[in-house]
């Protein structure tokens, strides 16, 4: 007993730099909510624009999560249960996203999809499509940045289930698809459903490949993040209503995810 007391210590030389990793991350939020103008929170909040803002962080946050599970969930598939050659080469293009600084990714979007882009160009004279400064830019951009989120969580969760079942229903003569219908989807369910969190959780905090790809319109790709932006140079108390919004909804994804991700502390 008094072993494990002796274990669970923690040492001083952790103990200090660890204290003020807390405070170096706590502080920051405690500050916003401290300088936070509760009282006119409600009039914040009602203020032009801040809806239309809102609204289209929701809507294109969602509509980015619905993309990235169509396309992503196979993805993840393929990289977790395929033999296929170049997997160790497309994870890490997959992951490319998650290090690349936003503004690149959004310039890369305009070579590919801008009117004189790769596919742009062909889109714009064979159906008249431009997607640079729409809604669909900022539904495409959020994708690009969060996607890889949703992959990796769905891959780790493939690989941590149990492959006799699959083993089983092929057996049973269950052709690959229906297993992955029947089996594969049921069993990694939990993962799926963590990784379209953690997806759109970043699909509503997406800045930099927004602005760059999108621009800053309201009403058409005017997000939260840009607003925050924006009210921040000439508002600075409305950036602090909106970044306290923010805030909220990522607490909240932190409390969907607690039993998947944080687990319970051991007593």
């Amino acid at each position: 007993m008094s072993g494990a007391r002796e274990t669970a210590r923690v040492p001083a030389p952790l103990l200090v730099p660890a204290a003020l990793a807390v405070a170096f991350l706590v502080l920051p939020l405690v500050g916003l909510l401290v300088r936070t103008p509760w009282s006119e929170l409600g009039a914040q909040l009602a203020a032009p624009g801040v809806g239309e803002a809102l609204r289209l962080s929701l809507v294109s946050a969602t509509l980015a999560t619905g993309l990235s599970l169509l396309l992503g969930v196979p993805l993840a598939w393929v990289l977790a249960r395929s033999r296929a050659r170049g997997r160790s080469v497309l994870r890490a293009l997959v992951t490319v996203p998650l290090v690349l600084p936003p503004v690149v990714g959004g310039v890369a979007l305009f070579l590919v999809f801008g009117r004189q882009g790769i596919l742009g160009s062909w889109l714009d004279d064979a159906f008249g499509i431009t997607l640079p400064f729409t809604t669909a830019a900022v539904v495409i951009a959020e994708t690009f940045v969060a996607m890889p989120f949703l992959v990796i969580s769905v891959e780790g969760a493939l690989r941590a289930a149990d492959s006799r079942f699959e083993d089983v229903a092929a057996t049973l003569g269950a052709g690959r698809w229906t297993t992955f219908r029947r089996v594969t989807l049921p069993l990694v369910a939990p993962g799926v459903a963590a990784g379209a969190v953690l997806c759109w959780a970043r699909a509503l905090g997406e800045f930099g490949a927004t602005i760059t790809f999108a621009g800053n319109f309201p009403g058409t790709t005017q997000t939260m993040p840009l607003a925050v932006y924006l009210a921040l140079q000439r508002d600075p108390e409305a950036a602090i209503v909106l970044s306290v919004v923010l805030l909220a909804v990522s607490l909240a994804t932190l409390l969907l995810l607690r039993d998947r991700w944080l687990g319970r502390a051991p007593a």
